[in-house]
């Protein structure tokens, strides 16, 4: 095979929506503040019985059957989630025994939001050096388990989910090369750290540096693809804050792009959010087969990493 491509997609999200309204109980808050600053308006979370693995699975399930496959078709499980509650087994291994896949390569991507996009970069790579024929690339974040509920700056941002992708070997390439890196120096910017671990964030600084250097490094990731930003049929950024997207789709220049916007719905899911806003575009019927899609992961660790993808 001269690359891989998506076959299939999938998605999932627990059943508990959290409103703005909600959460107006919980911390001095509103419904208009929440919306004028980051854009959401719901988020999902996950009771205390539904572990990032049983998300995981879910969104995996959801794939396989939209590719026609089973378990056994599958040798690679990645799951990119950095609110992983025990060190051993990891998501991918406990993923894989309650889908039942026998003896596949299984490891956690912890890259934070930009998780999704460093695996199915890692899949792609493997899947074209012949190590793996199929991969399950899924990302999967419990983001409520490491919130500060009395923190407003934060809780106000997140929700709970999983999406995922079913990579196969293909003679026309459908995954164009990753441009990745990242900002050491700047890690502090986004943290999950401390006991218990919690989440924060320099919300000014991560603003700045999102809306004012990726819009460069998302037009390489297009010049990888060997297009144009004009070329994209559509663009999933994480999904951060509604004021971080639309100013960087602008920015980017995809003017005939239709551009995710799940945040409203879904919150910031950290290494979910790409492959769920992926996943409903596709549902929806908002892209079309063949399509080309931009994905661009960035924030935890300042690490960032995009690739064109073709629309299952």
């Amino acid at each position: 095979m001269n690359g891989s491509r998506i076959a299939a997609v999938g998605h999932y999200q627990p059943a508990k929506v959290l409103t703005n309204e909600d959460l107006a109980g919980l911390v001095d808050t509103s419904d208009e503040w929440i919306r004028s600053r980051v854009g959401i308006r719901t988020r999902h979370i996950a009771g205390p019985d539904e572990p990032v693995d049983e998300l995981a699975a879910h969104a995996a399930a959801k794939a396989l059957a939209a590719a026609g496959l089973t378990p056994a078709d599958i040798d690679l499980v990645l799951v990119a989630t950095s609110t992983a509650v025990d060190r051993s087994p990891n998501m991918a291994a406990r993923v894989a025994a309650r889908l039942g896949i026998p003896s596949p390569a299984a490891m956690d991507v912890n890259v934070v939001c930009a998780g999704f996009t460093h695996a199915l970069a890692t899949a792609d790579h493997t899947v074209r050096a012949g190590a793996a024929t199929r991969a399950l690339v899924i990302g999967a974040d419990k983001m409520s388990a490491v919130t500060d509920w009395s923190d407003r700056t934060t809780c106000v941002l997140v929700g709970d989910g999983a999406g995922a992708a079913v990579v196969e070997g293909a003679d026309v390439p459908g995954i164009s090369p990753v441009l990745w890196g990242s900002v050491p120096e700047m890690g502090h910017a986004v943290r999950i750290e401390g006991e218990p671990a919690r989440f924060a964030q320099e919300g000014q600084s991560v603003y700045r540096w999102a809306t004012t250097k990726l819009p460069a490094l998302a037009r390489q990731a297009c010049e990888r693809a060997g297009l144009t930003p004009e070329d994209l049929a559509a663009v999933v950024l994480h999904q951060a804050n509604l004021r971080i997207i639309e100013p960087l789709a602008a920015k980017i220049g995809a003017v005939n792009a239709v551009v995710a916007r799940d945040v409203t719905e879904s919150g910031n899911t950290s290494a979910a959010s790409i492959p769920l806003a992926f996943s409903k575009l596709v549902e929806q019927g908002e892209i079309s087969t063949g399509d080309p899609v931009l994905l661009f992961g960035f924030g935890g660790n300042l690490s960032y990493a995009g690739q064109v993808v073709r629309c299952p």
